[in-house]
């Protein structure tokens, strides 16, 4: 009859309980003997520092620069190793060098940062402002050269 079904459901349930919690007291007992295992092997400690080179950091955001900054006297720090790219705001110059040395994959000695200020502009009546922006002239160590242009 179906007015009964549900006892037969929790029979069928319990069973199901039983056999699982039966499982799963053999399950908890091979975890202790790994766990022997991992105990009995040696612990490797490992000096804080290591003596040599260092190795360097290869994490990197692409989102710290822009794009190059294109302008007649960018193509001229060029041929001089320095290369101008537009970089966001909040950006700071240890951020720069990592970001140029993983993209462009060349050694940064140096970078300057730049701040160019808003500037008023008036066309007829409209008032309004043209958009600042921040650009870092970055140093590149002699023989290596960024294809920009």
């Amino acid at each position: 009859m179906a007015l009964f079904d549900f006892l037969k459901r929790k029979k069928e349930i319990q069973k199901t309980k039983e056999s699982s919690s039966a499982k799963a007291s053999e399950d908890k007992k091979q975890p202790e003997k790994k766990a022997d295992k991992v105990l009995d092997t040696p612990v490797v400690k490992r000096p804080a520092f290591t003596t040599g080179q260092a190795k360097k950091v290869k994490s990197f955001s692409y989102n710290i620069v822009k794009e190059p900054h294109i302008s007649e006297k960018s193509t001229y720090l060029g041929d001089k190793n320095k290369y101008v790219f537009r970089v966001y705001d909040n950006s700071n110059k240890p951020e720069i060098k990592k970001a140029v040395e993983g993209i462009y994959g060349v050694d940064v000695l140096a970078v300057n940062v730049i701040k160019i200020p808003k500037k008023k502009r008036k066309i007829g009546r409209a008032e309004g402002f043209k958009k600042g922006y921040t650009k870092a002239i970055v140093t590149v160590k002699e023989g290596q050269k960024i294809e920009i242009f």
